[in-house]
C-alpha cells in the first residue's frame, strides 16, 4: 500500500474496519431476518455518524448504544449481526449509497433573492450574462461554504478515497457501486438544475464543444471537491477571495476560488442560445419561474 493510502485510513479511521476480513464472515448468515430491525439499526448508525462525519474511528460507535437508541432487541440484533465488524460493514455500505450532497433550499432561496435584485439584467444579452455570472459567483460561494462544513460531505470524500482498501472483495464492490449509483444520481441532478437554469436565462452548451449537461456537472463537481479536500489542510482557502470583475460581470465584486472555476468550467460551454427570443412576456416568465422554483424541481 503507498504511503497516501495509509494515512487516509488512519486519518478516517477506516483501517479497522475495512483492511481486515471481518472475523466470523464465513458464519454470516445469507438470508435476512428481521429486515425492520436491520434498517433501523442502520439508519440510526448512519445518524450518528452524520453527528461528526466519518472522520474518527468507528470505535466512538457503540454497538449497545446504537440498539438502545434505535429502539431494537439486542438478540435480534446479535442474531444478525453476531459480530460488531459485520454490523460496521454494514454501515459503510448504507452510507455508501447515502453520503452524497443534494440541491439546498438554501440554493433556491439565493437565486430567487439574485434575481429579484436585479430585474433590469434580463433586458440585454449582456446584462443578462452578468446575472448568470452573478449566480455563479454567489451559488459557488454557497456551496463550498454548506459543504466544507458538512459532515455527509466529508463522510463522501472519506468513502470515495477508501473504500479501495476494503479486503473482503464482496463488501468492496457493494461500496463501489453504491457510491456509484448514488455519484451518478448526483450528477444528473445537478446536470438537469444548470440545463433548467441556461435554459431559463436562454443559454445553451455551445456546438464546439460537443459537451452534455452531464459533462459540465462532472467538471464542476470535481472542482468542488478538490477545493472542498484542500481546504481541510489549508482552511484558508476557505475565506480566500479576489477581488474582480471576470467573465462579464456587471460590477466588480469578491470572488472566491470556487467561484473562479465554476465561472471558467461553465463560461467554457455555455454561450447565448440564437432560438431565445427575449420580449417582456419571456421576462415575465423566467420571474415568475424564479420565483416558484422549488428546490425538488431542480
Amino acid at each position: 500500500m503507498l504511503k497516501h493510502e495509509v494515512s487516509i485510513l488512519e486519518v478516517t479511521g477506516l483501517s479497522n474496519y475495512i483492511m481486515q476480513a471481518p472475523t466470523g464472515l464465513a458464519r454470516r448468515r445469507l438470508r435476512l431476518s428481521e429486515a425492520e430491525t436491520m434498517d433501523r439499526m442502520l439508519q440510526t448508525a448512519v445518524a450518528m455518524l452524520g453527528r461528526g462525519g466519518l472522520t474518527v474511528s468507528l470505535d466512538h460507535i457503540s454497538l449497545e448504544e446504537v440498539i438502545r437508541e434505535a429502539g431494537v432487541s439486542r438478540s435480534a440484533v446479535y442474531r444478525r449481526w453476531p459480530y460488531k465488524d459485520l454490523f460496521f460493514r454494514d454501515v459503510v455500505i448504507e452510507l455508501a449509497g447515502n453520503a452524497v450532497p443534494g440541491i439546498f433550499d438554501q440554493e433556491v432561496r439565493l437565486l430567487r433573492q439574485v434575481v429579484a435584485e436585479r430585474e433590469e439584467w434580463l433586458k440585454t444579452p449582456e446584462l443578462r450574462s452578468g446575472l448568470v455570472t452573478e449566480l455563479i459567483r454567489q451559488l459557488a460561494l454557497l456551496d463550498f461554504e454548506m459543504l466544507f462544513e458538512s459532515a455527509t460531505f466529508r463522510t463522501y470524500l472519506t468513502l470515495n478515497a477508501a473504500f479501495l482498501s476494503i479486503a473482503d472483495g464482496e463488501a468492496r464492490e457493494h461500496v463501489r457501486a453504491a457510491l456509484a449509483e448514488a455519484g451518478q444520481a448526483h450528477i444528473a441532478r445537478v446536470a438537469a438544475a444548470w440545463e433548467l437554469l441556461a435554459s431559463l436565462f436562454g443559454f445553451r452548451l455551445s456546438p464546439s464543444t460537443d459537451a452534455t449537461f452531464e459533462s459540465l456537472a462532472t467538471l464542476l463537481d470535481a472542482s468542488l471537491r478538490g477545493l472542498v479536500l484542500a481546504a481541510s489542510s489549508e482552511p484558508g482557502i476557505v475565506t480566500q477571495r479576489v477581488r474582480a470583475k471576470p467573465f462579464g460581470a456587471v460590477e466588480e465584486a469578491d470572488w472566491s476560488l470556487l467561484a473562479l472555476s465554476f465561472a471558467n468550467i461553465a463560461w467554457g460551454m455555455l454561450e447565448p442560445d440564437p432560438a431565445v427570443a427575449w420580449d417582456e412576456d419571456r421576462v415575465a416568465t423566467v420571474h415568475e419561474t424564479v420565483r416558484t422554483l422549488r428546490a425538488n424541481d431542480l
